[in-house]
């Protein structure tokens, strides 16, 4: 049976009228004229059909000119605090519109399973119900501004070694419990579009997985939306157009797309500076090893274009299909009033954008440790130490890479909000982020203004003689390749075990993609994870490291040894002869150290505050609400996230059940010396599971709901009957 969506009378009256070359056209992407979009489906005039112009995300709009960049998905997870997702996806939307383009390819949705993977930075977290929530969030906000939202990658691409061949060998239930919920969560907030994976799940390609696309997402989910591939992420067309493939892109080839902007020399000796990249995955010039094996293939963008047409003469591919999938990307057209020419002209890097985007950074930091040395007095003396201190981290390398119209440095954050002396001290050699957009079109050029003379000796000095040293450090991640170890590269561990050997109130500012090693972690009195802040870096570490704003991030992955991961087995990752094997189950992330007694370095849901909370006794409110009084115990207004874990009842499955998952969490400012009432609502698929026969079930029994501060630091529980 075809897939039918409930189309329009003017969508009807459309298909109607298109001929079959014109329904072809709007199944695959073509050259922008404008140069200005990642992606671009040409309209039909005679029709009034207008054209489509789609942006990359997810950390901002990507086109030839500046917007907001905001900081790194899991640092707006790291908030606990959905709406304020709801309010950065409202205004990537509005800076969509006012750069004229229509489909945001954003959010990214993938699982933190792998801690290597290089794009961790564009996903929220380790844990499916909060990954839903803030997929939620950012969909609705997009959506609501009359932008298409483009959840990707579906599904299970969470490597990007060989991530356009490897196979995600996982059990249709983990798939379901893990893997598939934040997508899920996505549809039913309003998604008008859905970005697929290269990689293949269990065989086949996702692109063409029928299974997922057509059974799943657009069956059993009724998902309204189109279908898009990733960018030359398409291997056969009757198998992705019959799969549930709608439109493929980028629809031609990368020989077409360099000749359209000029970039027809990949090697980029002659390229133009910033001409914008073509997409998500684009074939690099040859030397670029580290990207080799997470290239899709670049010669073959067109084949809807070259073959749809005729397959469906031949029947090869019904005209049903044909006609849905045109019906589809028409649907989302009018949905977002693109018929009428009836859109708002949106804005871009307003007040408001910059004040959220500060928001979130200062919001997402996690205090990892403190022995109260933070927060620093006005008058104190500091030293700014650390490769990049003079930069604000905006993100990693690949499709989300945002250029802003304003950004401020840590160093002119904290000159700009001290009264006391600031000295800055590099102590390191810059370390180079990796661009592989730049890698990829010829762009990029070594930092002609970088210092000569790097003395690490100079900051040790520096440190001995400041009130407090703080160094900034980072790691550097990208799409298309992971990051070969969890710790910190070249010499910034031993510039740390340095400054913190000469002055012992030393704080360590760290920005990483997820996941890092912190070996001397301690040996200093403060650490502060700030993952890549975005454009607001400065102002945001400033207000945390002086106490005006308390440090309110908790964290959306564990912290452990690279060795104690559950992917630390190859045939787990990377992966051997291609296939990933996934048999760790349900284990990922704080459900492994849990279930295995495994100590975490840092647990799922750590973060400190600069006030203190004592919890009341947990109760029972209603069949799956839960209400606990948190009272701030000090002399300062504090920001504190509840999170409740439920233990469920044993199911009669051969696969285990987690000793607890995450359910619900609330985040709640509590001023000082007061008390709020937090209500959590548990979320019903952790209380479930899916069964193959019946689907998802909540098994009778008593479900256990601990209540406290992390996934380990629980302060009450009580049971709820199901």
């Amino acid at each position: 049976m075809e897939d039918a969506t409930e189309r329009s009378e003017r969508v009807a009256d459309l298909l109607d009228r298109l001929t079959l070359e014109e329904k072809v056209s709007l199944t695959h992407g073509a050259v922008d004229p404008e140069g200005n979009a990642t992606g671009y489906v040409p309209g039909v005039d005679r029709l009034g059909i207008p054209e489509l112009r789609l942006a990359d995300g997810p950390l901002g709009v990507r086109t030839e000119k500046p917007a907001t960049a905001f900081p790194a998905s899991i640092a707006l997870a790291a908030t606990f605090e959905p709406e304020l997702a709801h309010e950065q996806g409202r205004a990537m939307g509005r800076e969509a519109l006012a750069r004229d383009q229509d489909v945001m390819l954003a959010p990214g949705l993938n699982l933190i399973r792998v801690p290597h993977n290089g794009r961790n930075f564009e996903y929220y977290s380790e844990d499916p119900v909060l990954s839903g929530r803030f997929a939620a969030g950012v969909v609705s906000g997009i959506q609501s501004e009359d932008v298409v939202a483009t959840p990707k990658h579906f599904v299970a691409n969470n490597q990007e070694t060989h991530r356009a061949e490897v196979s995600a060998e996982v059990d249709e239930r983990v798939l379901r419990e893990l893997y598939l919920p934040a997508f899920r969560d996505a549809v039913e907030a309003g998604a008008g579009a859905l970005m697929t994976a290269y990689n293949r799940i269990n065989g086949t390609y996702a692109s063409e997985h029928r299974h997922l696309l057509r059974e799943v997402l657009k069956g059993e989910w009724d998902f309204e939306g189109f279908v898009m591939s990733d960018w030359f992420g398409t291997r056969h067309t009757v198998d992705a157009a019959s799969g549930g493939l709608d439109l493929q892109m980028p629809g031609v080839t990368m020989a077409e797309l360099q000749a359209s902007d000029g970039t027809a020399d990949v090697d980029g000796a002659d390229d133009d500076e910033g001409d914008a990249a073509p997409g998500e995955g684009d074939n690099p010039p040859e030397g670029l090893d580290q990207f080799e094996d997470g290239m899709p293939d670049p010669d073959r963008g067109d084949y809807f274009r070259d073959e749809l047409a005729r397959l469906v003469e031949s029947g090869e591919v019904p005209e049903a299909r044909l006609d849905d999938m045109v019906a589809r990307l028409l649907g989302q057209v009018e949905r977002v009033g693109l018929l009428d020419g009836d859109r708002g002209e949106g804005s871009v890097d307003t007040p408001e954008h910059r004040a959220l985007a500060e928001r979130i950074a200062a919001d997402g930091t996690v205090l990892l440790e403190n022995d109260g040395v933070l927060p620093l007095s006005d008058d104190a003396d500091v030293v700014l130490i650390g490769p990049n201190v003079d930069e604000a981290m905006l993100g990693g390398g690949g499709s989300s890479e945002t250029e802003p119209v304003v950004l401020t440095s840590p160093v002119e954050g904290v000159e700009a909000r001290a009264d006391g002396e600031v000295t800055v001290e590099r102590g390191h050699e810059r370390v180079e982020g990796v661009t592989l957009l730049d890698a990829i079109m010829g762009g990029g050029e070594e930092d002609e203004d970088d210092e000569g003379d790097v003395d690490r000796d100079a900051a040790v000095e520096a440190a001995a003689a400041a009130d407090v040293a703080v160094v900034f450090v980072r790691d550097t991640a990208t799409e298309a390749a992971d990051r070969d170890a969890l710790s910190l590269p070249e010499e910034q561990d031993e510039l740390v075990e340095a400054v913190a050997a000469a002055n012992d109130r030393t704080v360590v500012a760290v920005s990483s993609s997820g996941p890092v090693e912190l070996p001397w972690r301690e040996d200093v009195a403060a650490v502060l994870q700030t993952w890549y802040p975005g454009q607001a870096h400065g102002d945001a570490v400033a207000a945390v490291l002086y106490g005006d704003e308390d440090p309110g991030g908790r964290l959306p992955v564990t912290f452990a040894p690279e060795s104690d991961y559950p992917t630390a087995d190859e045939r787990r990752y990377p992966g051997v002869d291609r296939e990933a094997s996934y048999d760790e189950g349900l284990l990922v992330g704080y459900r492994h150290f849990d279930a295995t007694g495994v100590d975490p370095t840092y647990p799922f849901g750590h973060g400190d505050s600069y006030a203190e909370f004592r919890y009341g006794d947990a109760e029972v409110t209603g069949d799956r609400t839960v209400h606990v009084d948190v009272a701030n115990v000090s002399d300062r207004d504090g920001r504190e996230v509840v999170q409740a874990y439920v233990a469920a009842p044993d199911a009669p499955d051969d696969l285990e059940r987690p000793p607890r998952e995450l359910a619900g969490f609330a985040a709640v400012e509590v001023p000082a010396g007061e008390s709020e009432t937090v209500e959590l609502t548990l979320d019903e698929s952790a209380l479930g599971r899916y069964d193959g026969d019946e689907g998802w079930t909540i098994d009778d029994g008593e479900f256990t709901v601990h209540v406290g501060r992390t996934s380990r630091d629980l302060r009450d529980s009580v049971t709820i009957e199901r």
